[in-house]
């Protein structure tokens, strides 16, 4: 099967997790880190979903699954191991995006493995295949692209804002941001760290006559 890869906006979309286990926690956390409303339903859950819960950062119906669950849902996942239950979330779900954990059958979309870096994601996926090789790329990725990856993109971020309220023009401003986000920026990350990729860009910005 092939797919259409997207990345989905849930800042405040009702999401529904079926399920209360390791996996139902992952996938909540990850849910809460879009900024969508979370709504569990589990009749036992994690105590790190059970302290969301109590917190009101996720609404926890402590109950089992049962029709009408997921009306008004923008994204539905179970994540449980009564394939009756996983059944059933799919069949109500529709139209509604919905993921059963492992079950590609059940699934209208499935989740990559991902690589987060501030507002960098590399997301990858074998399409289903072999989510263990989708992992082990991912693993080889991270190695890649650094943690420190994200001090450069939050100070990227302010220098774009700086360059865009100068007015210039767009065929200048873009060869800016081209040079800035070149792959001699990634070469001065690895070999010197975040404060030699902000020097650089510096430099870049001198000789372009440009003041932060």
């Amino acid at each position: 099967m092939s797919y259409y890869p997207v990345f989905l906006n849930l800042e405040d979309k009702s999401c529904v997790v079926i399920g209360g286990g390791a996996v139902a926690e992952r996938k909540i956390l990850a849910l809460l880190d879009t900024g969508a409303s979370v709504r569990v339903i589990s009749p036992d859950v994690t105590g790190k979903i059970a302290a969301l819960g109590a917190g009101g950062t996720i609404k926890h119906e402590a109950r089992v699954y049962r029709d009408g669950d997921l009306k008004g849902a923008f994204l539905v996942i179970a994540a449980t191991s009564d394939m009756e239950v996983n059944r059933k979330v799919f069949q109500e779900a529709g139209d509604v995006p919905v993921n059963v954990v492992d079950v590609p059958e059940l699934c209208s979309f499935i989740v990559p493995s991902v690589i987060k870096r501030g507002p960098l994601v590399i997301a990858i996926s074998t399409s289903g295949v072999s989510p263990a090789l989708s992992k082990t790329i991912r693993e080889e990725l991270e190695g890649l692209y650094c943690e420190e990856l994200e001090q450069v993109l939050d100070f990227m971020e302010n220098v774009r804002k700086r360059i865009k309220d100068k007015g210039m023009d767009s065929d200048r401003r873009a060869e800016i941001f081209k040079k800035i986000g070149s792959r001699e920026t990634l070469k001065i990350l690895r070999n010197s760290g975040p404060g030699g990729v902000k020097d650089f860009i510096r430099m870049i910005l001198r000789r372009e006559r440009i003041e932060l």
